[in-house]
């Protein structure tokens, strides 16, 4: 993996500044621009498209779900970290739902910021324990689903349980000793099956009914 671009997005400059010092701090991290809002995020992306947007979710004009909705609509291929001080079951939900690939707290380590960033540029989902744990009410009220009604077969079903776990594709491939190329392959005819748009979707998916 090489270098992955970041940008970040928050109204408070101090958390931009620290967050852009901790990146700076790592060989395998560029922070390419920063911005206070989601607005701002979706026109900076445009012009230099990073790999991970790391976005707050109370902003002004524009907040972090909003955001995510608008970037991962427009830049399928950014990944979105929300990055936060609140616990909120509600704004967990939305921006999973709207395609967040994490969803962290301000109050963790720097350390495991940039495992969370590195997990994400890898293809992971990653979920702080906390943030997780508010999860609970969610994952709970689900409804079971039958494979067989979705014309899921067991390996299509071992992979999205992988997905489910927030394993990447190269995870998923090891484990199951295939290829990544087979590992795509089976993500995409679950997508199609389940008439879904992206991995995130797929995790949330399996949490939900299996």
């Amino acid at each position: 993996m090489g270098i992955i671009k970041v940008m970040i997005v928050d109204d408070d400059a101090l958390i931009r500044d620290s967050l852009q010092l901790i990146l700076d701090m790592e060989d395998d991290f560029q922070v390419i621009g920063t911005a206070i809002n989601g607005q701002e995020a979706l026109t900076l992306c445009e012009e230099r498209l990073p790999d991970i947007v790391l976005m707050d979710v109370r902003m002004p004009v524009m907040d972090g779900v909003m955001g995510t909705r608008y970037l991962r609509e427009q830049f399928p291929e950014v990944k979105v970290v929300i990055l936060t001080t609140f616990k909120e079951e509600n704004y967990i939900k939305e921006a999973l739902k709207h395609g967040a690939s994490g969803y962290i707290l301000k109050s963790q380590p720097a350390e495991s910021i940039v495992e969370t960033l590195r997990s994400v540029a890898k293809g992971s989902m990653v979920l702080e324990a906390e943030v997780a744990s508010s999860l609970t009410a969610f994952i709970d009220d689900r409804q079971k689903a039958d494979p067989e009604a979705f014309q899921v077969t067991a390996r299509e079903m071992t992979v999205l349980e992988l997905i489910g776990a927030g394993f990447s594709n190269k995870e998923i491939a090891m484990q199951l000793h295939l290829s990544e190329g087979t590992v795509r392959n089976h993500i995409s005819a679950l997508l199609e099956k389940l008439a879904l748009r992206d991995r995130t979707q797929l995790a949330i998916f399996y949490l939900k009914h299996f």
